[in-house]
């Protein structure tokens, strides 16, 4: 008989992980708030549970697994959604529990080569709330891994008219170093995590290959058959781009996935963009 499990935020990561799991044989629930995304998973086969973690919550259905893929806020010091979710699912909490987060906790690293050993240091309110959440998982009594993912791409997830329409990047002399990871090996990382003998714990999830900014950028507009976006310096981009946009620009590091690959034993389907790029075009 499979696991009874719990998707919290079962938006695109999370119908993929519902899929694999549900081939596993499991019996699998996803929570969302709105009526159009219940519809959907409805649609996908997928059993809906609506629930506003921005209110009270009652208990949760009992589970075996829990994935939570759900965001803080986007204001605060904190993360009082997932600390709800805590609560409701304390008088019968699952066996592991799975947190996707977000590699902003390290904050500016200089372009420096990250491990899993390396002290937080976030930059933003967002990362800080991301922070706030793993330090409440640190205090679950379950099994708990954490997954700091980077930039997440797939089909539906390209910048595709930010590039037909010729919009600039930034030079790579200005670049900070990105990563990304394929939205099918976020889920499949996820997955892995899950597992009963899986180490828990934090893991890079991402690629494992960083570039800066044009490598990604003129890939994409080579595949889409339009030209390659124009460069801008640094000094244009901060009169011109929103604070929003820049804020990730001045992060710079490179993410060391060993642990993913290694301890969990995860085969990336994508481990460079390249192929990733052309999947993700054909799928959408």
């Amino acid at each position: 008989m499979g696991d009874n499990v719990l998707i919290v935020g079962c938006g695109d990561t999370g119908r993929r992980i519902a899929a694999a799991r549900r081939a596993a044989g499991d019996g699998v629930l996803g929570l969302v708030r709105g009526a159009d995304s219940a519809a959907a998973l409805e649609a996908a086969g997928i059993p809906a549970l609506r629930r506003d973690l921005d209110q009270p919550l009652d208990d949760l259905p009992a589970a075996d697994v829990v994935f939570h893929c759900a965001p803080p806020p986007r204001e605060g010091d904190d993360d009082p959604r997932l600390a709800r979710v805590l609560a409701a699912l304390s008088p019968h909490p699952p066996r592991r529990l799975v947190y996707i987060g977000t590699s902003g906790v390290y904050g500016d690293c200089g372009g420096d080569w990250v491990t899993e050993d390396r002290p937080p240091a976030p930059i933003t309110a967002r990362a800080r709330r991301r922070l706030a959440a793993e330090r409440l998982l640190a205090a679950w009594p379950g099994a708990v891994a954490i997954l700091r993912a980077p930039g997440i791409y797939g089909p539906g997830r390209l910048p595709v008219e930010r590039v037909r329409s010729g919009a600039p990047i930034l030079r790579d002399a200005d670049s900070p170093w990105t990563n990304r990871i394929h939205v099918e090996d976020l889920a499949a990382a996820a997955v892995a995590a899950a597992a009963p003998d899986a180490p828990t714990g934090v893991f890079n999830a991402a690629d494992g290959h960083p570039t800066r900014m044009g490598p990604y950028y003129r890939e994409l507009a080579a595949l889409l058959g339009v030209a390659a976006p124009p460069e801008i310096e640094w000094a244009r981009a901060e009169r011109e781009w929103s604070a929003m946009r820049l804020s990730f620009l001045r992060e710079s590091r490179r993410l060391d996935n060993t642990r993913l690959t290694r301890e969990l034993g995860l085969r990336l389907r994508y481990p460079d963009y390249r192929e990733g790029l052309r999947a993700s075009l054909a799928a959408a």
